[in-house]
């Protein structure tokens, strides 16, 4: 995205890690999008359809390792809520000032990423050596509600006035 495409976008910004992003958290993104006018941009590394709004943006990167982790954390800014799953990704944009929010309606914050990447890192430990630690359960109508709160109180804070 360059400068003038970002000047567009606009001071607060969500960011979607959307190649893991469950279909019914961004259909809560686009609702909330279209409601309040706030700038959505979604990066992938593969296509998907976004509705044509003028406010709802779709970027396909490249195929590979991060691709599109680094290209959030290269165009995120001060104050932009991320929207992912992946605790590095997290880690990173919090330390440019950005939240994070995982599709479960977790916020991430300075006080507990250094520990949850922390126990992602022993997980993964486990698993490279043979442990079976199994993969967090399906997305329920708690967590779809929990991440609607959550985004609530983001978009209550950073919503444009009207």
């Amino acid at each position: 995205m360059s400068k003038t495409e970002r000047e567009e976008v606009s001071a607060r910004t969500i960011w979607v890690d959307a190649d893991a992003c469950p279909v019914v958290i961004k259909e809560i993104l686009f609702k909330a999008s279209q409601r309040t006018k706030i700038p959505l941009v979604l990066v992938a590394n593969h296509f998907m359809r976004v509705p044509a709004v003028a406010q709802i943006q779709f970027r396909q990167v490249e195929a590979g390792f991060d691709i599109a982790d680094n290209w959030i954390v290269q165009h995120c800014q001060l104050g932009d809520l991320v929207v992912t799953a992946d605790i590095p990704l997290a880690f990173e944009v919090i330390e440019k000032g950005a939240l994070a929010l995982n599709p479960r309606g977790q916020l991430y914050t300075v006080s507990n990423i250094k520990q949850r990447l922390n126990m992602r890192d022993f997980m993964e430990k486990l698993r490279s050596s043979g442990v079976q630690t199994g993969g967090p359960d399906a997305l329920n109508q708690k967590d779809r509600q929990t991440f609607a709160n959550e985004l609530d109180r983001w978009l209550g804070k950073n919503s444009p006035k009207v």
